[in-house]
């Protein structure tokens, strides 16, 4: 498939309660992002809380998304699963909807070696009849995709990019140096770094905060990929603030950015705020944090 370049964000899952999505919320947030002009949407990720929704769920969120989407950008589908064989069975239904790729941390609990990574990695990119993007998270699944194992896995034909949430820019720069040049996407997960490395030929990011603020977000790349500095600057000002006032409001829990956006998309009337046990939602004072760097950033959709 052709590299998709630009921002894709990695979207929330918008429900109403425990057994029920927020589709129409959904079709907001997509909506928005596409008039903002996003390279694609990234569905069931660590934003869109994967890990805690049922299959059930997984499966009408993915139908009721392409069909809306209806093939204005490519979707792509995390299919992470400590299974090969529920990975393989979201990324067929996934291909059923119509979507045009899969992205696949490495199965967590008990952390594989880097043969095994490579040996599990292949098992699902021999089987799964869409491209598949890598995923370096190791802070959740607790094992690193080495730089190696990355390039070893490029080989594969069936392997199309990968996405780096690690923070670790001197692993980032490693991967940029293997695949300068080549049609292998290599994608930014922090937000906080996407500029930096877009301007040194990074294929795009991955930012959560593209779900609040996606023309802010798709700025940004715009700029860094014409080697605007100055915009560059100015817009990455704006990105630091959102995540330094909002993402860590509740110390101490990893979930806190996700609570913060579902709280501000709730704000901002675009879907509800509800999260999946055990999360819980922000509190009134939390609310009222989250109304203010809203009031700041208001210039932005």
């Amino acid at each position: 498939m052709k590299k998709i370049q630009g921002i894709l964000p990695p979207m929330i899952t918008p429900m109403l309660d425990a057994k029920t999505l927020d589709i129409e919320g959904a079709g907001r947030i997509a909506d928005r992002m596409i008039e903002a002009g996003v390279a694609g949407i990234f569905l069931l990720g660590t934003t869109g809380e994967s890990q805690s929704l049922p299959m059930r769920l997984r499966f009408d969120f993915v139908k009721a998304m392409c069909a809306h989407i209806a093939g204005r950008v490519p979707v792509l589908v995390g299919v992470t699963e400590t299974s090969l064989e529920d990975s393989l069975s979201l990324a067929a239904h996934a291909k059923a909807c119509g979507a045009s790729g899969v992205v696949a941390a490495a199965p967590y609990y008990f952390p594989g070696n880097q043969k095994e990574l490579i040996d599990w990695y292949t098992a699902l990119a021999d089987a799964c009849p869409l491209p598949v993007y890598l995923y370096n998270m190791p802070s959740k699944v607790k094992v690193f995709l080495n730089v190696s194992t990355v390039v070893a896995l490029s080989k594969h034909p069936n392997i199309v990019g990968v996405k780096d949430s690690s923070g670790n820019q001197s692993y980032f720069q490693s991967l940029l140096f293997h695949f300068a040049g080549t049609d292998f996407a290599v994608y930014m997960g922090p937000e906080e770094q996407t500029a930096a490395v877009v301007l040194l030929g990074a294929d795009g990011g991955v930012n959560g905060g593209a779900n609040l603020f996606p023309e802010l977000f798709v700025n940004m790349y715009r700029a860094a990929a014409a080697g605007d500095l100055a915009e560059t600057r100015r817009l990455q000002k704006r990105i630091m603030f959102l995540s330094d006032s909002l993402y860590g409001l509740e110390p101490g829990s990893d979930a806190s950015f996700v609570k913060a956006i579902k709280c501000a998309l709730k704000l901002k009337g675009v879907c509800s705020g509800y999260l999946p046990l055990p999360y819980t939602a922000f509190d009134a004072e939390q609310e009222k944090k989250v109304a203010a760097v809203l009031e700041t950033l208001k210039d932005y959709r």
